[in-house]
């Protein structure tokens, strides 16, 4: 299929302090969240500085993928535009339709199936096509990846190198963690065998298998933002740290396998409240990096480019079925009435 186009799509984050409320609002418009939650959360935030990294690497992801296009020849202009905070996707489908952009395909930062990781990325591409009108070009969101032998092997190195640090190999554990989400969002995210808690599993077997580890394993969960009572996806990651201390677990490698790069929910959540949660606990604490600016994580997305322009081979590690995420069908926003629970 031709396509003249490509669109790096990103959550967004705050760039200084004055910036953060009006992000938090953003991102919580609609949902009743209280002011106080928000001002409690800013405080994440604003201990560093008010800064996300996210923009900032999203500006450094799109230079260096420029200059991968630029040296095998893949002659798509690269925009941007985030969900959350500018640039906004708006502002980005109205600049491709000025520059007479037909039809893009989008990369999203995150690698899995779920209402949250995918569909609302397609629903706020469809907001901004409307918004811009009958120029917008189509917008064709870019498989889930989870399993790209570019996603999969930078984690696997940085999980090596953090456990080469490990002083007690017997009584070691890797925990990788990945964002939480409702139940009933998981149990429809995906076919059967192949939901985000099975995507995120088959993504953690596979680093662990690159990384040549046997250390035993977990898949735990973090940065849950819904009300108490709803039941999301666990263990959390604290509650899982308490529990493996109580069985002489003496030191714990978390590998952030949710996330493209370092953004907030893991500088806060994972090398802050985890990490003291653990040193509390008297357990050694190693956090293994995210892929980031990694080549091959660069390389990974010229290729799946090349998959939908030139039908390339599409290059995976895993065995879990994939699925067109642009089908309407893909990752719908709430359970059906009588799935389980």
């Amino acid at each position: 299929m031709n396509y003249d186009a490509l669109l790096l799509v990103s959550f967004g984050g705050p760039e200084s302090a004055s910036d953060v409320l009006p992000f938090l609002r953003n991102v919580t418009r609609g949902r009743g969240v209280p002011e106080e939650r928000l001002t409690e959360v800013a405080e994440h935030y604003y201990h560093f500085g008010g800064v996300s990294p996210i923009n900032e690497w999203c500006r450094s992801f799109i230079d260096a993928l420029r200059g991968e296009f630029a040296t095998h020849r893949v002659n798509l202009p690269i925009y941007w535009g985030n969900r959350n905070w500018p640039p906004m996707l708006v502002e980005a489908v109205q600049q491709m339709a000025g520059d007479g952009v037909k039809r893009a395909l989008a990369f999203t930062t995150s690698a899995y199936g779920s209402y949250s990781s995918c569909r609302q990325y397609l629903e706020d591409l469809s907001a901004a096509r409307a918004a811009v009108g009958g120029s917008a070009p189509v917008i064709d969101k870019i498989r889930h990846f989870f399993d790209h032998p570019g996603f999969v092997q930078p984690f696997a190195d940085k999980l090596r190198t953090a456990a080469a640090a490990i002083d007690d190999p017997a009584n070691a554990r890797i925990l990788f963690t990945a964002h939480s989400i409702p139940v009933g969002m998981n149990d429809v995210s995906g076919p059967e065998g192949a939901r985000y808690h099975d995507q995120v599993a088959e993504t953690a077997a596979l680093v662990r298998q690159a990384a040549g580890l046997d250390l035993p394993y977990d898949i735990v969960w973090q940065s849950k933002s819904g009300p108490a009572d709803s039941v999301w996806l666990g263990p959390d990651i604290n509650d899982h740290l308490k529990a493996i201390a109580a069985e002489g677990v003496s030191s714990v490698v978390v590998s952030p396998v949710g996330f493209l790069s370092d953004h907030m929910e893991v500088l806060w959540d994972l090398d802050i409240e985890a990490k003291q949660t653990a040193e509390e606990l008297g357990l050694s604490y190693y956090r293994a990096g995210t892929p980031g600016l990694d080549p091959r994580t660069v390389t990974m997305v010229r290729e799946l480019v090349a998959e939908r322009v030139d039908g390339a081979p599409v290059k995976r590690l895993g065995k879990l079925p994939l699925w067109n995420p642009n089908d309407d069908g893909c990752c719908p926003a709430r359970r059906p009435v009588g799935m389980g629970r």
